[in-house]
């Protein structure tokens, strides 16, 4: 165990941010560790080498893009024809739900816990084009088990999150009932990097994710896998020379064959340098990083039960690296606040959360136990004023 723990605090010291913080923000941007940075910055050199816009930079643009979709596809499961690069998960919802051709009358199912950007974009799509929403109570615990109850005739899509983004939930996907010619879209914001994954295995047609949150990577770098059988379903809305073919004198002459259609133009290629360096470091640590994710939850869920004024939003263990709860008895967004600015004085850093009324904190697998036991002391001397 102490060979384990002088391994992750040589690993840590290649993440500059936890010098400064006890951090818990995993969920919302993961600290970049320093290798990330020194390969951007090398990716930035080499572009002002070739010639930022230079015959001899495409070919090592395309490598770039390339290598990114391969070490993703890899880190996935997936073939890395089935990846699309994305700035972040929002944009690879928004392919996919402007994307599919929807008629007056077509029934969208999603849970009652997506994101603000997903749940908008959904609103949107009723106000254009006359479809109805339907959600079901994943919120409650178990709740993705009603799923099935919810599902129509005309039910083009649903949408849910693999991990909730409000609770910490874990929904099972392979769990979920046939939904026959129905599509489903999962959100995996809180899922890669968090849980071991293997696409294929999910039942999902489309699954949109990020870099910047558990795979540490720098913001602006997304993905979204589209399974094969679904890529011919979903039109490209935005458009640009990297969806297309083109001929000899530059006209296009269609689609991308796979991923890349839903791809547009221009992208900051030293980010996707920035990404792989990251995945790459975890991938040293091997498949035994989700089980210490889950380990350190566990602790911190067990821990936060001791303590009298708060409760888990999840009455089990967790499963994934996000543990949301309440102060208690009066779990109000204001004493909430309060209890998040005031770790955030201590240097301890973890996240409001609107519906349901309640705190986050993320334990990622160089989560250190001293940190938690921190954590756990400072809640219990917060003053609910």
């Amino acid at each position: 165990m102490e060979k384990d723990l002088s391994l992750t605090k040589a690993l840590r010291r290649e993440f500059p941010a936890l010098a400064y913080h006890t951090y818990f923000n995993y969920g919302g941007q993961g600290p970049l560790p320093r290798v990330a940075r020194e390969a951007i910055l090398a990716a930035f050199g080499r572009l002002d080498e070739l010639g930022p816009f230079s015959n001899a930079v495409n070919p090592w643009v395309a490598d770039q893009t390339r290598l990114t979709r391969q070490v993703m596809a890899q880190e996935l499961g997936v073939d890395w024809q089935t990846i699309t690069l994305t700035e972040n998960v929002t944009a690879g919802c928004n392919t996919v739900l402007w994307g599919l051709p929807w008629q007056a009358g077509d029934h969208l199912l999603m849970s009652d816990s997506e994101h603000p950007g997903v749940i908008a974009t959904v609103l949107e799509l009723q106000r254009r084009y006359g479809i109805s929403i339907s959600r079901f109570p994943a919120s409650q615990e178990d709740g993705w088990q009603t799923l099935g109850h919810y599902l129509q005739p005309n039910t083009r899509l649903v949408v849910l999150s693999h991990v909730l983004w409000n609770t910490g939930q874990v929904i099972p996907l392979p769990a979920l009932p046939p939904l026959g010619k129905t599509l489903i879209l999962v959100d995996g914001a809180q899922s890669v990097g968090d849980l071991p994954l293997q696409l294929t295995e999910l039942n999902a047609d489309f699954y949109a994710f990020t870099g910047h949150k558990w795979w540490c990577g720098p913001a602006g770098v997304g993905g979204l896998y589209v399974h094969p059988q679904a890529l011919e379903q979903l039109q490209p809305t935005f458009i640009g020379w990297r969806s297309v073919t083109m001929d000899g004198a530059g006209e296009p002459t269609g689609w991308q064959p796979d991923g890349r259609r839903f791809e547009v133009a221009t992208s900051s290629i030293p980010l996707y340098a920035g990404l792989r360096a990251a995945i790459t470091l975890h991938q040293g640590v091997g498949g035994s990083r989700y089980r210490q994710i889950r380990h350190l939850s566990q602790y911190l869920w067990e821990g936060l039960q001791s303590l009298p004024n708060y409760r888990c939003l999840l009455s089990r263990p967790p499963e994934s690296g996000l543990i949301c709860f309440r102060y208690h008895p009066n779990p109000s967004p204001q004493i909430h606040q309060h209890l998040v600015e005031f770790l955030e004085r201590e240097k301890i850093l973890i996240r409001q959360l609107a519906s349901p009324s309640c705190v986050r904190a993320c334990v990622h697998y160089f989560t250190l136990p001293e940190e938690i036991d921190l954590l756990l002391d400072r809640l219990r001397a917060f003053p609910p004023v």
